[in-house]
C-alpha cells in the first residue's frame, strides 16, 4: 500500500473507462482506491476524497489477470523470477500446481515453492499436487499420500486439489485418488480435472467423483460437452498446447461464463516476447472475439472457478488488484496495481520480489540428479532384422500423441531412418540410479542430425533424449547430468547450447532474461538441426513421457498404451495379448 509520511493513503484513478466484469458493459468512471481494497467507483468522487488524484482519462480500468492453471517450474523459472516477467504483462495472480518439483522432491518442494512465492509481487495460489507420482508406469522421485498432503490445507494459499491427471482410477473408483478427492472436498476445496478426450459414461463418471474443470480439452465440441455436464472449461494457449483457435467458439454464450484462461506451460522467451494471458485475450480479439470476454474469463470468472472472494472486480470491497489500459483490443498495458500500489508503471516494473527460503529446503530441492553416466550402448535396442514397431508420432501443437505401425529395419542405424524421420527416443530414471530406461522410436521432430536431452520429462521428471544417433544422445544426456539437471543439445560429439536447470533439474536461478536467451539459444540450436521452427522441441518432448495424455508414451518403463494403461512391447511381433 503506498503511504504518505506513514498514513493511510486514499488513491483516485480519475477519468478512466471501467470494464465492469459482471456485466460486460463499459463505463465511465472514478475508482478510488484505500488500504489496499477498492472503496468507491463512480462518477459521484472527486479529487477532495484522496491524497493523490491520477488522471486516466482515455484509458481503461479492468481487473488484474489471473493465470488459472500453471506449472511455474515449467517456465524454468523461479517463482519470484516468474513475477518479474509476468507482472508487467498484467498477472497479478496464479493458480499454480507444483506437482512438476513434487514428483522430484516430494513435501519439500511444494514447502519451497510456498516459500519461494512468498513477497513477490505476485499472488500465488497452490493447488496440492494429486499424482506423486503420476501413474505407477513410471518412477518419481516422491511418493504422496492424501495423509502426506492433508497439512497444506491449513496454509490460506492453498485453494483445493490439482489436476487429477489419474482419470482411469477415478473411472474405477481407485480409494488411494478417491482419498486425496474427498480430503478437499470435506474442506470445500475446488478439485481440478485433466481427462483428455474423455467422454460419454466414463466422463460422467469423472465428473461424478467431484472434479469441477477442464483444461486438457482440443476441441470446442469437447469442451462444449464438458460445459453441458456442469464442468468449467479452460481454454489452454501456452508454449506446447496451443488450444485457443480451436476453442475461440467458447467466446460466446452460453460458454463463455463457464471459462477461464490459462497458460499450464510456457517457456521464458515466450512470456518475456509474446506476453502472458494479456497475449491470449488479444489473439482472440484479433480472431474477432470480443476483448471484454476475454478480461472476464482472465478474471471474475476464473476466481469464480475457485471459490476467491473479493477478488477478479472492479467494485466496491474488492481487492486493489487492477491494471491500467492504454488500448482494450491490444490490452496494452499501462500500469499494473496489486494491493493498492502500483507495481508497473508505463509498462516497467517498479516492485522488488524478496522470498526467503529456509537453507534446508534450498539444499533438498538442488540435490536431485543421481544417474550413471550414458554411453552409446546405452541406447541400443535388441533387434535384427526388420520388424514391426510401435513408434510415437507426434500431433502438431498438440500434447497428444499417436501410434504408428512401422516397419524398422535394425540392421541399419539400429532402427534410426531420418528420411521417414524416425528417430530414437528414450528416458533414463534420475531420481534414484535405478538404471531402467526406456529406448524406442519417434516420428515428427524433424530433426536431421544431433540430439538433444532435458531433465524436464512429465510428470516425473527423469531423463528424456531424442537423436539421430547414439553418440549425441549420450553427449547430450551426460551434459545434462553434469549440470544437475537441464537442458542440452550436440551434433557431432559437441555441446551446441544448455541451460541449467539446477534447482530439482527444472528451475534456474539465473533472471528470467538470461534463462529466456539460453532457452532461445536452445531452440535456435535444435532448428539448425532440423526441427521446424514452429515446433517447440523441449516443451514437446516433456510431454512425450507422459502416460496419462492418449494415445502412446514413453517411460522408464518403456512404451505405455495410455488408453488401455498398459505397458506394451516395441515390437508387435508375438507380443499382442
Amino acid at each position: 500500500m503506498e503511504r504518505i509520511s506513514g498514513l493511510r493513503m486514499r488513491i483516485l484513478l480519475k477519468n478512466g473507462t471501467v470494464v465492469n466484469v459482471f456485466t460486460g458493459e463499459l463505463e465511465r468512471a472514478h475508482v478510488l482506491l484505500e488500504d489496499g481494497r477498492i472503496v468507491g467507483v463512480g462518477r459521484i468522487y472527486g479529487d477532495g476524497d484522496a491524497d493523490d488524484v491520477r488522471d486516466v482519462r482515455g484509458k481503461y480500468i479492468c481487473p488484474g489477470f489471473i493465470d488459472g492453471h500453471i506449472h511455474i517450474e515449467s517456465t524454468m523459472l523461479t517463482p519470484a523470477e516468474f513475477a518479474r516477467a509476468v507482472a508487467p504483462h498484467g498477472t497479478v495472480a496464479a493458480v499454480a500446481d507444483p506437482h512438476e518439483i513434487a514428483n522430484v522432491c516430494g513435501e519439500a518442494g511444494i514447502r519451497y515453492m510456498l516459500e519461494a512465492s512468498e513477497n513477490i509481487p505476485l499472488t500465488v495460489y497452490i493447488m496440492l499436487p494429486s499424482c506423486v507420482p503420476a501413474t505407477c508406469f513410471d518412477e518419481s522421485g516422491a511418493v504422496l499420500t492424501a495423509k502426506e498432503l492433508e497439512p497444506f490445507y491449513d496454509c490460506p494459499r492453498v485453494l483445493g486439489l490439482a489436476e487429477v491427471m489419474d482419470y482411469p482410477g477415478v473411472i474405477r473408483r481407485d480409494e488411494k485418488v478417491m482419498e486425496k478427492i474427498r480430503a478437499a472436498q470435506r474442506r470445500g476445496r475446488t478439485v481440478n480435472g485433466h481427462a483428455p478426450l474423455l467422454s460419454g459414461k466414463d466422463l460422467d463418471r469423472y465428473i461424478s467423483a467431484g472434479i469441477g474443470d477442464d483444461h486438457e480439452c482440443s476441441s470446442a465440441e469437447e469442451a462444449m460437452e464438458r460445459i453441458r455436464k456442469g464442468q468449467r472449461v479452460m481454454i489452454r494457449q501456452g508454449t506446447a498446447a496451443r488450444n485457443l483457435h480451436a476453442l475461440l467458439p467458447l467466446f460466446e454464450e452460453p460458454w463463455a461464463h463457464r471459462c477461464l484462461l490459462v497458460s499450464d506451460d510456457k517457456h521464458p522467451a515466450d512470456l518475456l516476447e509474446a506476453g502472458h494471458i494479456d497475449d491470449v485475450i488479444h489473439q482472440a480479439a484479433r480472431a474477432g472475439k470480443n476483448p471484454i470476454t476475454g478480461i472476464r474469463m482472465a478474471t471474475l470468472w476464473a476466481a469464480e472457478c475457485f471459490g476467491l472472494k473479493g477478488v477478479g472486480a472492479v467494485a466496491p470491497g474488492y481487492a486493489a488488484d487492477l491494471l491500467v489500459l492504454d488500448d482494450l483490443e491490444t490490452v496494452k498495458i499501462c500500469d499494473v496495481y496489486r494491493h493498492g500500489c502500483r507495481i508497473v508503471e508505463n509498462g516497467r516494473l517498479t516492485a522488488d520480489a524478496k522470498p526467503v527460503v529456509r537453507p534446508e529446503l534450498e539444499k533438498a530441492v538442488r540435490s536431485s540428479f543421481h544417474l550413471e553416466r550414458l554411453t552409446e550402448a546405452s541406447f541400443h535396442i535388441e533387434g535384427s532384422g526388420r520388424q514391426k514397431c510401435r513408434v510415437i508420432r507426434l500431433v502438431k501443437h498438440q500434447l497428444i500423441t499417436e501410434e504408428w505401425a512401422a516397419d524398422i529395419d535394425f540392421d541399419r542405424d539400429n532402427g534410426i531412418d531420418l528420411e521417414r524421420d524416425i528417430l530414437k527416443i528414450a528416458v533414463a530414471e534420475r531420481h534414484k540410479n535405478t538404471g531402467h530406461k526406456g529406448v524406442g522410436f519417434i516420428c515428427g521432430t524433424g530433426m536431421k542430425r544431433g540430439a538433444a536431452a532435458s531433465s524436464v520429462s512429465h510428470d516425473s521428471h527423469n531423463l528424456i533424449l531424442i537423436g539421430t544417433n547414439e553418440r549425441d544422445m549420450a553427449v547430450a544426456g551426460n551434459r545434462v547430468r553434469e549440470m544437475g539437471g537441464g537442458c542440452a543439445a550436440a551434433q557431432d560429439g559437441e555441446i551446441l547450447a544448455e541451460m541449467p536447470l539446477p534447482i530439482s533439474g527444472l528451475m534456474s536461478d539465473a533472471s528470467a532474461a538470461v534463462v529466456a536467451e539460453q532457452n532461445e539459444r536452445l531452440r535456435q540450436s535444435v532448428h539448425e538441426l532440423g526441427v521446424p521452427r514452429d515446433l517447440e522441441l523441449f516443451m514437446t518432448m516433456a510431454f512425450v513421457s507422459l502416460p496419462v495424455i492418449p494415445h502412446i508414451k514413453m517411460t522408464t518403463k518403456g512404451l505405455v498404451d495410455v488408453d488401455a494403461q498398459r505397458l506394451v512391447p516395441l515390437i508387435y511381433d508375438g507380443y499382442e495379448s
